[in-house]
């Protein structure tokens, strides 16, 4: 068969073996045609052979390596943001969480993602991406606050040269470097008015214009937004336009504050320990007893951010292996100020109590009637009289 032929049924066979063409002919259209078709290089007989056809191989090597280093990379994103390996915990508000991410990554509808800050929204969107069908495409990440307001919209939507003063050259938006994938708007709550509107038309027509330009781009991005706040009081309130909130909604997931996630305060932190052990070529660390029950009293105000702050300090301060807890350091705000912080009656104190302790035991009536010490009856009538108060 001809060389051409060659090619083909080799590139049929795996596109990604390189394939080096030398040839008598010198015909430039010939060279381009077959580069055209796939072929790695094209080299012309001539004295210089030699040479460049060793180039050519070390070049080839090159590429075949980062091929499969990317997949490599590629393999080891997708297990690092499995659900069960990236978001730790066992709580009943948890749960709740993995069944939306489940329902979430086998279709493309928008997501919000919402709850407190450090509560871990970007890696909620990650792990949405990469269990998707979009986890071979970009995940681009924009923190609508880390970008001053002037350039938000050519950060976002991309701008022509000489679209502004500074604008020496085009340049690409996120939403166009998103394509195929996800893009993630962290912070989305705290959007200017006017981008608002620019956003609206872009996810209405599903394609972006440039700054300075007029060449319409087509777009296939899924979108994932985030905010602490609450965006129908947003809305409700004027700062946030009604039809985008009904735009980005799509799919809500709320993220619940580590304060209401009971025990897995201690698996999370016993996860944030291996892994600064492993990034730091230590051994691993233990929680003593006591240490566990001081970061159970503990309210976190800045979550999951801020226990992985409280143990790798905790690690560098112990003496040994063992974390105890005078090497746990926190901040001002305690579970005993946090249930105090507002005046209310002795029975609504009384079942905040029940509500805290139905949280840090995973809901197990039995085990808080005994760390209450009221009998399990009792208890269940509390239950039944929060549950018409919708507390």
């Amino acid at each position: 068969m001809s060389g051409e032929s060659v090619l083909e049924q080799i590139r049929n066979y795996d596109p990604n073996i390189s394939v080096i063409i030398v040839s008598g002919q010198d015909k430039i259209t010939t060279a381009v045609e077959l580069l055209k078709s796939g072929a790695f290089d094209y080299i012309s007989k001539d004295q210089e052979t030699k040479e460049r056809l060793l180039g050519s191989i070390r070049n080839a090597r090159n590429k075949s390596s980062l091929i499969k280093e990317i997949d490599h990379l590629k393999k080891e994103i997708t297990v690092k943001y499995e659900f069960e390996k990236s978001i730790i915990g066992n709580s009943p508000a948890i749960k709740k969480v993995f069944q939306m991410l489940e329902k979430a990554v086998s279709t493309h509808i928008s997501i919000s993602i919402s709850g407190e800050t450090g509560t871990g929204k970007e890696l909620i969107a990650k792990a949405i991406h990469y269990n998707s069908k979009r986890k071979n495409k970009p995940f681009i990440a924009v923190n609508i606050t880390a970008i001053p307001r002037e350039l938000i919209e050519s950060e976002l939507f991309g701008h022509e040269k000489g679209a502004f003063t500074g604008a020496t050259s085009r340049r690409i938006g996120k939403f166009e470097e998103a394509e195929g994938g996800t893009i993630f708007l962290d912070e989305i709550g705290d959007m200017d008015p006017n981008l608002q509107a620019k956003l609206l038309r872009v996810l209405q027509e599903r394609e972006v214009v440039r700054v300075g330009g007029n060449q319409v781009i087509k777009l296939d991005v899924r979108l994932i937004t985030a905010t602490h706040k609450d965006l129908g009081e947003e809305v409700k309130a004027g700062r946030f336009r009604e039809d985008l909130y009904y735009r980005i909604i799509g799919m809500p997931i709320h993220l619940p504050p580590l304060r209401e996630r009971g025990t897995d305060v201690i698996l999370i932190a016993k996860f944030l320990l291996d892994q600064f052990s492993k990034d730091n070529d230590l051994p691993r660390f233990q929680l003593s007893q006591e240490a566990q029950e001081m970061l159970l009293s503990y309210t976190f105000p800045g979550n999951i951010r801020e226990l992985k702050s409280i143990v790798e300090l905790a690690a560098v301060m112990a003496e040994g292996n063992i974390i105890e807890a005078h090497n746990l350091t926190f901040g001002a705000t305690r579970k005993t100020e946090y249930l105090l912080d507002q005046e209310m009656t002795m029975q609504e104190y009384m079942y905040r109590i029940i509500r805290y302790y139905l949280n840090r035991y995973d809901n197990n009536v039995l085990e808080v009637a005994k760390k209450l010490d009221i009998g399990k009856s009792s208890l269940y009538r509390y239950l039944k009289e929060m549950e018409h108060a919708g507390i």
